[in-house]
């Protein structure tokens, strides 16, 4: 069996993804504090208390620039979050796909929904934080509405790097080494917190082919009033990240489930 098969895919995601979503619904207030506390006390903390120390950075204030990073890096960890215990949840521990899988819905479509779902709630941390970094004044145009696209097609990319951990893991532990050698230093390097031309020439090429960096460069423009430089490459490496990966996610899904 070729497990590594093009998808097929149809609208039977649809319920599945219903269903994640009238599970979540019942503790949308928690989970979306969650989601909001660990960037807005990096925003609130770095921009305030660091940025007062520090000039402007590309011409805006500190916790302005921080603005988008923070928006972005939530994106990130939602999806992840979702993508790798939430999922896996479902997988190994609940087993709510076996129980999915007996109704007439395929493979392909039941982890097509976890990525939807997992960007969709990505999304929805992305905006509640949008909501209060605008209210906080720090958003320079209606333009920064354009990032929730963005912040949906990001949620994509890392919900699906997120499901070929899930697809990979024996435990709950396994994940620790993905936030360890991937997420962490890839919050450091793609501009989140700093500009990414203060890194050394090799950090910088790297920080270059990274999903977060093509997300943080798109949206941080958009927060400022601008449209984004290269908007269409940024847009092409994201949209890449979740087609490839999902694939790879999928393909090992499959080697897992299907004897």
């Amino acid at each position: 069996m070729n497990h590594f098969r093009p998808p097929s895919l149809s609208l039977r995601f649809i319920p599945v993804w219903r269903r994640n979503f009238l599970v979540w619904r019942k503790l949308a207030i928690p989970s979306l504090l969650g989601n909001l506390a660990d960037p807005m006390i990096y925003m609130l903390g770095l921009g305030y208390g660091l940025g007062s120390l520090l000039p402007d950075v590309g011409g805006v204030s500190y916790i302005a620039f921080l603005a988008a990073g923070a928006v972005c890096f939530s994106t990130m960890n939602a999806a992840t979050f979702e993508a790798l215990y939430s999922a896996f949840s479902r997988m190994q521990v609940q087993k709510t796909w076996d129980a999915i899988l007996n109704a007439p819905v395929a493979l392909d479509d039941l982890v097509l929904a976890e990525l939807v779902w997992a960007a969709s709630k990505a999304t929805l941390s992305g905006a509640a934080i949008l909501a209060v970094v605008a209210a906080l004044g720090l958003v320079a145009s209606p333009l920064a509405l354009w990032a929730l696209p963005v912040i949906f097609l990001a949620g994509l990319a890392f919900a699906a790097l997120g499901l070929i951990m899930t697809a990979l893991a024996p435990s709950y532990d396994f994940f620790m080494y993905y936030f360890t050698l991937a997420v962490t230093p890839m919050t450091l390097i793609s501009g989140v917190f700093f500009p990414v031309g203060q890194l050394p020439a090799a950090f910088q090429a790297i920080s270059a082919a990274l999903p977060l960096s093509h997300a943080v460069q798109l949206a941080r423009p958009l927060f400022l009033g601008e449209v984004p430089a290269q908007a269409l490459l940024h847009v092409a490496v994201l949209a890449a990240y979740a087609v490839a990966a999902f694939w790879l996610a999928l393909g090992l899904a499959r080697r897992r489930l299907l004897k």
